[in-house]
């Protein structure tokens, strides 16, 4: 089975875009460490918007 290569994109693409790495960066991360990376900043972003809204409703 492989991995589906619509994701792959979507992981690239995310994590160049968040912490400014090459492609050949993220492509030089084994598959799990790639997925942990995405979860991270994911959970980052979250957070932030988290905050964000709370600052809003004050």
């Amino acid at each position: 089975m492989s991995y589906p290569s619509e994701r792959l994109f979507e992981e690239v693409a995310f994590l160049s875009h968040y912490l400014h790495w090459s492609y050949e960066q993220v492509m030089a991360l084994e598959h799990r460490e790639r997925q942990r990376w995405v979860a991270e900043v994911s959970r980052m972003n979250e957070r932030i918007n988290e905050l964000a809204g709370r600052a809003r409703q004050s």
